[in-house]
């Protein structure tokens, strides 16, 4: 079924509401998971939706949470998500970022006891329209081992990073660490393909070919193909110990995964660094420096800016609509009947 963005957000909106997230929790996740949908970012747009309103049913998630500010100091502020899904912390996290930065040059906000955050580099588009260059992680439960290591410790434990241009779309940056991306295996799986050496290990940490074996055992970190490199690894534990150690969130090992129905609360983290190029450079001079990098780029014709494709994407998807699969509205309406 052919569906516009309002139509789409306001029914994803009513089963999160029905089951248990406070309005406006349920319309801030219905707008990210859309956002992430129009961009062609499935696995992080209507696939979560099923997964969410589960969550919430079976008290995972706090739907009445209240995202507040509990910490301030010079730029660094921290924000309590009260165990709710995440898209309503992050946003308050960004706000106050962006004011911060705006009055002292840089800030850095923390989200505690949080969710799935979704697209990473969603929550910094804000930032990018006031002119300052953003960055995000967040980590998640526990899908990768440590460097040399065998059983699941770090999530896969996304980064992102955002620079406004002068007339042009952002510099948009999003990657997780895991050498590919859970769904290449989820898709393998599915057609009965194995996998490559390097991409997963089994429940005994042992490598493996069988995605099947992956799934249940860990992913590993990127860099650990036939020349193994620790990179994918120690970059998952910086995000990790800032996450964690420096603003107070449960390591990745702490939480139940996000694809189980039972579990904990996760209690996971994001931070946002928001950077006022006015307050170093110049924006001027920032912006310059940006648009002259972006040509040097383009010199090469097989150059493809950062986030360029999922922008093209989201502004077709607009205007042509979202095709949404008949089934998955039939369960929408039946979640909403019960």
């Amino acid at each position: 079924m052919k569906m516009h963005a309002e139509t789409l957000t306001n029914l994803i909106a009513r089963v999160l509401q029905h089951a248990g997230a406070h309005r406006d929790m349920a319309q801030a996740t219905a707008n990210a998971l859309v956002l992430a949908q129009s961009q062609g970012l499935e696995s992080h747009g209507l696939s979560r939706v099923s997964q969410y309103a589960t969550h919430l049913l079976n008290g995972r998630v706090n739907g009445q949470a209240i995202p507040t500010v509990v910490k301030r100091k010079g730029g660094a502020l921290l924000i309590d998500a009260q165990e709710g899904l995440a898209f309503q912390a992050c946003q308050l996290a960004v706000n106050e970022a962006i004011l911060t930065a705006n009055a002292l040059g840089v800030a850095f906000a923390g989200v505690i006891r949080s969710h799935h955050c979704g697209v990473v580099v969603d929550h910094l588009r804000d930032v990018a329209k006031a002119g300052m260059v953003g960055i995000g992680f967040s980590n998640s439960p526990a899908a990768m081992p440590a460097a040399g290591g065998r059983h699941p410790i770090f999530g896969t434990d996304p980064i992102a990073a955002i620079f406004p241009r002068r007339d042009g779309t952002p510099l948009m940056i999003d990657l997780s660490l895991s050498e590919v991306a859970r769904g290449k295996l989820m898709v393998a799986a599915k057609e009965g393909n194995n996998i490559p050496l390097g991409w997963a290990l089994d429940n005994e940490g042992n490598p493996t070919t069988d995605p099947k074996a992956g799934l249940i055992g860990s992913m590993l970190p990127f860099g650990s193909g036939p020349d193994a490199s620790p990179k994918g690894a120690m970059l998952a534990l910086m995000v990790e110990l800032l996450v964690t150690a420096v603003i107070g969130a449960n390591f990745g090992f702490e939480a139940s995964s996000f694809f189980v129905d039972e579990g904990n609360r996760p209690g996971l983290g994001q931070a946002f660094i928001v950077i006022d190029p006015g307050a170093l450079s110049g924006r001027d001079h920032f912006l310059d420096r940006v648009e002259t990098l972006v040509l040097e780029m383009l010199k090469d014709d097989t150059v493809r800016l950062p986030g360029a494709r999922r922008e093209a994407l989201r502004l077709k998807t607009l205007s042509d609509g979202f095709d949404v699969p008949d089934a998955l509205i039939s369960n929408w309406n039946k979640a909403l009947e019960s």
